[in-house]
């Protein structure tokens, strides 16, 4: 008798699916491994290919493939602040940073080195890269607020609060993910209603962008829970008008 086991099947990728595979793979490696501890041996491994197919498709070796997949993090990292305009400014700025810390969250070691710096892989090319990032978020909140044409004021309170995201984010990671994501999510909305609150006392047109959101509010949402807290703080301020 003979032996009818069966035989598996291959399918031959497209250049562009093993591509993909290669950054998926790499991406993996670099979410829990700061870039420089990752080798290409790492990648092929990851990935069930061999290291010559990495360099086929990265011929720039592991400088052109974290740069690739860098630009891949960046294009989702982008992707966590595009909301519908629709609904009060607090909650859709409350589901964006929900994307946003999942996605650090899962790439927490390579999240860090991103914004760290001081890799042995960190070029111009790089801080490009992570630079664009974060003026894409600016814009997508900008838009938000339907300012025309956003003045200094306005745009530099927008790019602070940022910067604090990413700052509240890497803490986050060091202090092994406390608070809760959905605690530092509502502590970060309540940081970016202060500030625009603090701008729009020496701005006009955050004043405006400020009322127009305030308008959509609601009691019962994050900024009627967080003026029911503060209030009674600065309640015995009353000698300071």
């Amino acid at each position: 008798m003979t032996s009818e086991a069966p035989t598996r099947a291959y399918r031959r990728l497209s250049v562009e699916e093993r591509r993909t595979q290669l950054l998926d793979a790499a991406l993996s490696l670099f979410a829990h491994r700061a870039p420089e501890e990752v080798s290409l041996d790492d990648v092929a491994e990851a990935a069930g290919v061999s290291r010559p197919l990495v360099y086929r498709y990265f011929p720039g070796g592991k400088q052109q493939l974290y740069e690739a997949a860098l630009r891949s993090a960046a294009e989702e990292l982008q992707q966590c602040f595009a909301e519908p305009q629709q609904g009060p400014l607090t909650r859709r700025l409350g589901r964006a940073l929900d994307r946003y810390l999942a996605f650090v969250g899962r790439h927490d070691a390579g999240f860090s080195a991103l914004l760290q710096g001081g890799s042995v892989v960190e070029t111009s090319r790089t801080s490009a890269i992570v630079d664009g990032v974060r003026r894409a978020a600016a814009e997508h909140i900008l838009s938000h607020l339907d300012a025309e044409q956003p003045g200094p004021r306005l745009r530099m309170t927008v790019r602070m609060w940022i910067t604090t995201v990413e700052a509240a984010s890497l803490i986050w990671l060091d202090e092994d993910k406390q608070p809760p994501a959905d605690e530092l999510r509502d502590w970060l909305v309540e940081q970016f209603v202060a500030c625009l609150v603090a701008a729009a006392g020496r701005d006009a047109q955050t004043a405006a962008v400020v009322r127009a959101a305030l308008a959509l509010e609601s009691a019962e949402g994050p900024v009627g829970a967080l003026a029911r807290r503060v209030l009674p703080v600065v309640g015995d301020a009353g000698h300071l008008l």
